[in-house]
């Protein structure tokens, strides 16, 4: 069987979204070679640029697996993770974000992104220290990882007269289903969605991995000045981590609903920051474990 691919969908800098490769498709007795769409998955190097101009210093701080798409959406997903783990507080502070790397080797041009911090901004490469342990599904130690979280300056999301009502909430799935597109081709890809409180869709971003879908989605916001997004929804695709309630609260997001179970150690972080959480959001039914007073 043939193993090549073809690129199907292309960003404006070339970045391939999916592919094709050939398949066989067994439905019953029946066997047939047909062209199956996946999920394009690359990885993305985050490098820092700091410190004041006579001395400026890049350090690589991140390798995430991610979906390559837009230009934009890597400058996003970049944003995100420095917002989401405290490296920048306000968009200001980022100088500029570019491509570099290699045009060959194991990370190509579009897989290194630089981010250029202000030469005032003070930068405490302590925090990068806290990624090692929240990355992971466990966290390593709940009330560490908590404090953790409060020590870049996380605070409780505000947004305590935000009220959604529960039957909007039910048509949410079914919407950002028929807005995925690149899911669509491949079904293969997580999304993460802001709604207004009235169920109308604000943003919608797609990556293979579920934390890169959130801080393209965060970034964006964050990047066009539009944090703390309090009074929006969050929608995710699959189950709600520790994680991915982190980005939540550091984006200032007050609900969150996530199609798939939470963690405990996401509901311990929602209560301690006041986030609604909502989780098996399906078939028109969901769960409220933290946060129930702002349900309708």
């Amino acid at each position: 069987m043939d193993g090549g691919a073809r690129m199907e969908s292309e960003s404006s800098g070339g970045a391939r979204s999916s592919v094709e490769r050939a398949v066989q498709r067994h439905v019953g007795a029946e066997v047939r070679c047909v062209q199956d769409h996946l999920a394009v998955e690359e990885p993305l190097e985050i490098r820092l640029g700091y410190g004041l101009p006579d001395g400026r210093q890049v350090k690589a701080i991140s390798v995430t697996m991610r979906t390559p798409g837009r230009a934009d959406e890597d400058f996003e997903l970049a944003g995100g993770f420095l917002l989401t783990e405290g490296i920048v507080r306000r968009p200001e502070e980022i100088e500029r974000t570019f491509y570099c790397g290699p045009e060959m080797g194991p990370l190509r041009l579009h897989n290194v992104v630089r981010v250029e911090l202000r030469p005032d901004v003070a930068l405490d490469l302590t925090r990068l220290e806290r990624h090692f342990y929240t990355s992971s599904s466990c966290g390593v130690c709940g009330k560490r990882s908590i404090e953790a979280i409060e020590s870049v300056g996380a605070v409780p999301v505000l947004g305590g007269q935000f009220r959604v009502a529960g039957g909007v909430i039910q048509t949410l799935p079914e919407f950002l289903r028929a807005r995925q597109a690149v899911f669509d081709r491949t079904g293969g890809l997580h999304a993460a969605a802001l709604f207004d409180g009235g169920g109308r869709l604000v943003a919608l971003r797609e990556d293979v991995g579920r934390h890169n879908a959130l801080d393209k989605l965060i970034g964006g916001q964050f990047l066009a000045g539009r944090l703390p997004a309090r009074e929006r929804v969050l929608l995710v695709s699959g189950r709600a981590s520790f994680e991915l309630l982190q980005k939540t609260v550091m984006a200032g997001i007050c609900v969150i609903a996530a199609v798939g179970a939470p963690s405990s150690l996401a509901v311990d972080l929602a209560e301690r920051f006041g986030v609604t959480l909502i989780g098996f959001l399906r078939d028109e039914r969901f769960n409220v474990y933290a946060g129930a007073e702002r349900i309708g």
